[in-house]
């Protein structure tokens, strides 16, 4: 398959300053992130909150400056040349969390889905009112011809992520960034944006990064993931074969915390039982290793990503079943 986007040892540190003047410290927000995505694949970017999911989406799309590596789009490194920050804005869309946070309350919704073709000065007035009517069709909100005209306000939860899913189809993009997309709405209408993505990347060949903690609706709408644990990738592979046979012991007990993920066994025991946090030093090492039951002398030492499978890799000097 075509390779669309390279990340190459993404590293991004920030400072966090203590109380009263107290020293500060450093958060190791990604540190030495490298994966790939092909051309209308779907990846997914797994993990618990603060493990440096959203941090990689802002370093793709350049709101945050990395402190090291490389972004590769099409081949071409991304760097802070004018063009090149046009290029990957327009071709690199984000699809933000919360509904009601990522759209302006105050302009109508013709206005927002138009506003990327303005900032990029695309097409004429009318031109652009074409293409918001498409859009707008495109993700299902209808009459479209009266959804253009209505406030935020005035639609609910759903149609507003549909208003934001239809702003990132606005400029037609080759790659979409959709952080926990689904994670704020009813559980009632989740399949059925999950459904409606899945139609639309289908059908404009469109790469996805899927950033999320649930692994049932990764596993759902993904093809390859990467499970990240406090700033590095611990495991990485085909979707099916990390979630049905996980090679490290953070993704079993990602895993263990759900039943979705294997519905015909709901009632097994529990294969991983995270040990009680303990005064380790994180940086150095394994940093699962102060949680994981499997630790050993050598995980002072920190584990490469070595194949373990066909296009699977872990992080992990100790090989589970």
């Amino acid at each position: 398959m075509e390779e669309i986007l390279r990340i190459e040892h993404l590293k991004k540190y920030f400072s966090k300053k203590g109380m009263f003047g107290s020293s500060s410290s450093t958060v190791r927000a990604t540190d030495d992130i490298s994966f790939s995505v092909n051309r209308g694949e779907v990846f997914v970017l797994a993990g618990e909150s603060g493990s440096g999911k959203s941090t990689i989406a802002k370093l793709i799309l350049r709101s945050i400056e990395p402190d090291s590596g490389k972004i590769f789009f099409e081949n071409q490194e991304i760097d802070n040349r004018p063009e090149n920050l046009k290029k990957i804005r327009m071709s690199c869309q984000m699809i933000h969390q919360d509904p009601y946070d990522s759209i302006n309350p105050r302009m109508k919704i013709g206005d927002i889905v138009s506003e990327p073709l303005e900032i990029h000065n695309l097409g004429n007035k009318e031109e652009r009112r074409k293409r918001v009517i498409e859009v707008l069709h495109e993700v299902k909100l209808e009459p479209a011809e009266e959804i253009i005209k209505k406030y935020p306000h005035m639609l609910s939860g759903g149609q507003r992520q549909r208003v934001v899913l239809a702003r990132a189809l606005s400029l037609k993009p080759k790659v979409i960034l959709a952080d926990e997309p689904v994670s704020m709405l009813d559980v009632s209408i989740r399949a059925e944006m999950l459904e409606l993505m899945h139609e639309l990347q289908k059908k404009y060949n469109i790469s996805f990064i899927y950033i999320t903690h649930d692994l049932a609706t990764a596993r759902y709408f993904g093809q390859r993931i990467g499970i990240l644990y406090l700033g590095k990738i611990v495991e990485i592979g085909p979707i099916d074969k990390v979630l049905l046979s996980p090679k490290h012991p953070y993704t079993q007990a990602l895993i263990d915390a759900i039943s979705e993920i294997d519905p015909d066994n709901l009632h097994r025991e529990k294969k991983i039982r995270i040990n009680e946090p303990t005064d380790i030093d994180i940086l150095h090492g394994c940093r699962f290793r102060n949680r994981c039951p499997y630790i050993i002398e050598k995980c002072s030492v920190e584990p490469d990503l070595e194949q373990t499978d066909e296009g699977q890799f872990s992080a992990c000097h100790v090989k589970i079943d």
